[in-house]
């Protein structure tokens, strides 16, 4: 594996909180439990990372305490990062309320990774054999928007792997079409295919349980997933997407990469928690076992 995974997208702090149910207007709930953890692009980047790819951190990140755990968490999982901390401004941070049927609510402050310059990102050069990931929700940020859709289309041979995310309805047409015809290899869940319409010639599709389907120039394949007892299913497309682009760096058809994507899903959502990619032995073990 010669080449590296730069990852263009952001990493932004969860704050994870389970409680009974959501407060009304003006209320309080007591939570039953609070995690701090790092979340947003740091789960692809881990998921490769754990598979053995090498992975540059391309987008903004805080000077601050939260921009410090971040920090400390790439740097765990051997990620290099690209450019120093932003001056003045810290990573943001996502709360994520969890009530008791495991619905999630979602309010995120934006820092640091949300403002990304056009003359940063031009510091960064990907090589002909890296693969360039970027994220939908890059796209609602005027400043990253306007960098990537400007940095993207002088790449010198790079593959771009594209996940437009949950949020895909919220891009603006014209910048998702921009994209759109210049990405190599759309991942993406079956919703967010229905969302997109048209889909570029490659493209992997989602579907949970399922596996996925990999579209190639015309031609559908099924790739069925691994049976397992699931127990959270948080993670489990960013896990999908980070191993797929690792085994893509190492060579693989993009189907054998789908079997070894589908069977690290598969082992993720049987841990509780975001980051909860397996590494590359535990995903050998389990296509071995069902093949």
């Amino acid at each position: 594996m010669s080449g590296r995974l730069v990852h263009t997208g952001q990493v932004v702090l969860d704050l994870v909180m389970a409680v009974p149910a959501l407060p009304p207007p003006g209320g309080d709930v007591m939570a039953s439990s609070t995690n701090l953890l790092p979340g947003g692009g740091f789960n692809v980047m881990a998921a490769a990372a754990r598979s053995g790819a090498r992975v540059l951190y391309a987008g903004s990140h805080g000077a601050g305490a939260f921009g410090d755990l971040v920090r400390a968490a790439l740097t765990a999982e051997g990620i290099e990062l690209a450019h120093e901390p932003t001056p003045e401004l810290d990573t943001g941070v996502v709360v994520a309320l969890v009530d008791a049927s495991g619905e999630r609510t979602f309010a995120t402050g934006t820092g640091a990774e949300g403002r990304l310059r056009s003359a940063a990102l031009a510091e960064v050069v990907p090589k002909d054999d890296d693969v360039v990931y970027v994220t939908g929700y890059s796209l609602l940020h005027k400043s990253n928007r306007t960098a990537l859709l400007e940095w993207l289309p002088r790449l010198p041979g790079s593959r771009i792997l594209f996940d437009p995310g949950p949020l895909a309805a919220q891009i603006t047409p014209g910048d998702l079409h921009d994209l759109l015809s210049i990405v190599d290899i759309l991942s993406c869940n079956a919703r967010e295919a229905d969302v997109l319409g048209a889909l570029p010639p490659v493209a992997v599709v989602r579907e949970g349980a399922k596996g996925c389907r990999v579209l190639e120039h015309g031609r559908v394949t099924d790739v069925p997933g691994f049976p397992v007892d699931a127990v959270d299913t948080n993670g489990a497309g960013d896990t999908h997407c980070g191993v797929l682009a690792a085994e893509l760096l190492r060579g693989s058809t993009l189907l054998d990469a789908a079997v070894r994507a589908n069977a690290a899903a598969a082992l993720s959502v049987t841990r509780r928690g975001p980051a909860t990619a397996p590494r590359r032995a535990e995903i050998d073990k389990l296509v071995e076992a069902t093949t």
